[in-house]
């Protein structure tokens, strides 16, 4: 308490505070010597004058510009010298002639109220310079620990340390093999994309995947954060791309990684802040200069690939990429067999894997390890399965928030997903894969879209939620994210795109295709009923389905 009274009063006490103090006494006393010196005479008219002159209360008279001031004996008065009988008043009562002084508190007000604003204004310029040389310091500060000089690192992380990722390593193995013999494919005139945008979410290993990739190239890694290019000062970020790029290049061929690179890759104009997009104008800049074989690769990872800047993923830039989605059943027994290698264990990978529907390659990570502690705790030198069960609420419930389907979860999931795929399937929607834990029906996109197929997609997003209604004649919150996408794509049918019977915009017309489309799909879910009982099994055993899965399930059947 002492403390903090010594603060405050050497606070107090600064210099530059006692002085505004100071001043504004000053300005105090002023004001109020000016309202005590203002005129504060009671203001008659002729008849009470010359009612104070009959009935002789006067005492003195004082002749003030052109006022005539009257000194009673309890009182003052004032009166316009041209509204009495000036000779009759003056020969009666004694008569005093006053200096005009009121120019001269006048002046001294305008001196005071001119000084005050002086002061102030040179305490407002002292202000801004001490900030200006605040900001030097700091840019200087800036300069020598931000700015430290590029380094390039040696990755010595394989595809070996990465489990659980089968498509991503064919989708990179020929970026790999560029940085490995470049030459080879120049002799082809062969132009391999200058960069890659790694898309998923958190914890599912994408900094480890890029580290990977430079192992296995066998190339060096230059690594930068999105944060780390963003500066308080206009200029520095541009400045730190351009570093890392010209660093790159003197060590090609090589590989550069932007971690989180939406903290720099925002869209730009809708919340401006110059010195984003300065860096971000660098970055797409030094990716058109570099040359299309000069051996750079630009890896880029992101969870946010809706928020990035369109002209960040145009052709010649980020022109491939990669989603990583949560691990299925397959690949977290892989990344648990993995995390397992070194420990020693006693665990049943598969009912580990089952049990952990929904967590990420990270959160696997530390659900290994929590279950190492407990092992310990409980004095064993073996890991068991019951010491993932035992820890697996705490990192369920931890910092990482993790979701985790329970059985019925996952048995109502499989069937909302079943019925998307067979849908898809039926309809001649072509997608990759679907399943439990990747919800997203990743559908390839078409330039042109007939209103039939525009229709199709409506009636996929719509499929699982009339299905488990069905089933369970109960509705469930999984199916926000369709229904959303299922009504946004209406709205454009009849908006956007017009195709509504007579081009008009109504939302009648929206109502109406909605209704049609659900009784459409009502009749097609019940051809499919048996279809998609097989594909939620098909689900809950490997988590994810492909379209020619779905295919062969369709032929068995019909």
């Amino acid at each position: 308490m002492r403390e903090t009274e010594q603060r405050y009063k050497s606070k107090l006490l600064h210099p530059k505070n006692i002085t505004i103090i100071i001043m504004l006494l000053v300005l105090l006393a002023g004001l109020l010597t000016f309202a005590l010196m203002r005129d504060t005479d009671t203001l008659l008219t002729h008849k009470q004058a010359n009612a104070l002159y009959t009935d002789n209360k006067i005492k003195k008279l004082i002749i003030d510009g052109d006022w005539i001031r009257i000194k009673t004996a309890q009182n003052r008065y004032k009166v316009y010298k041209d509204a009495i009988n000036q000779t009759a008043f003056f020969e009666r009562y004694p008569v005093e002639v006053k200096e005009d002084t009121r120019y001269i508190y006048d002046i001294l007000t305008l001196l005071m109220l001119a000084f005050a604003l002086w002061f102030f204004y040179r305490q407002i310029q002292q202000n801004r310079l001490q900030q200006l040389h605040y900001i030097r310091a700091s840019s200087k500060a800036d300069e020598s620990t931000n700015t430290a000089p590029v380094r390039a690192l040696t990755s010595e992380v394989t595809f070996k340390d990465v489990a659980g990722i089968k498509d991503v390593k064919e989708e990179l193995e020929e970026i790999i093999e560029f940085l490995k013999e470049p030459q080879k494919y120049r002799d082809l005139g062969i132009r391999l994309p200058k960069g890659v945008l790694l898309v998923g979410p958190p914890g599912v290993g994408k900094t480890l995947i890029s580290k990977a990739v430079a192992g296995e190239a066998n190339v060096p890694f230059f690594y930068q954060s999105g944060a780390s290019f963003v500066h308080i000062y206009v200029g520095m970020g541009a400045k730190r791309v351009s570093e890392l790029f010209k660093k790159a290049k003197q060590h090609a061929p090589s590989i550069i990684f932007i971690d989180e690179i939406d903290a720099v890759g925002k869209s730009r104009g809708e919340f401006r802040n110059d010195e984003r997009e300065a860096t971000l104008n660098q970055l797409l800049t030094e990716m058109d200069g570099f040359e299309d074989s000069s051996g750079i690769i630009v890896i880029g990872a992101t969870n946010k690939v809706e928020m990035l800047d369109e002209a960040l993923l145009r052709a010649g830039r980020f022109d491939r990429r990669i989603h990583i989605s949560l691990p299925d059943l397959e690949d977290r027994a892989k990344t648990l067999e993995l995390y397992l290698k070194n420990k020693p264990n006693e665990v049943n990978i598969e009912e580990v894997a089952q049990m952990t529907v929904g967590f990420s390659s990270a959160a696997l990570d530390t659900l290994t390890n929590e279950a190492a502690i407990h092992a310990m705790r409980e004095k064993r030198r073996m890991i068991e399965t019951s010491d993932f069960a035992a820890v697996k609420e705490k990192v369920l419930l931890g910092k990482r928030k993790i979701h985790s389907l329970n059985t019925k979860e996952r048995e109502i999931q499989s069937i909302y997903q079943a019925a998307k795929a067979m849908v898809a399937t039926w309809l001649g929607i072509e997608f990759d894969k679907i399943g439990i834990v990747n919800t997203q029906l990743q559908i390839q996109e078409s330039e042109i879209l007939s209103k039939s197929q525009l229709l199709s997609r409506i009636k996929v997003y719509l499929a699982g939620t009339l299905e488990t209604r069905k089933r369970y004649n109960e509705q469930f919150t999984n199916a926000a994210s369709d229904i959303a996408q299922a009504k946004e794509l209406i709205a454009k049918v009849i908006q956007t795109y017009a195709m509504g019977e007579n081009f008009t915009i109504s939302h009648e017309e929206e109502r109406a295709l909605l209704e049609s489309s659900t009784q459409e799909l009502h009749t097609l879910l019940e051809t499919l009923d048996e279809a998609i009982t097989k594909t939620a099994e098909y689900l809950i055993e490997h988590e994810n389905i492909t379209l020619e899965a779905c295919k062969d399930i369709l032929r068995e059947i019909f």
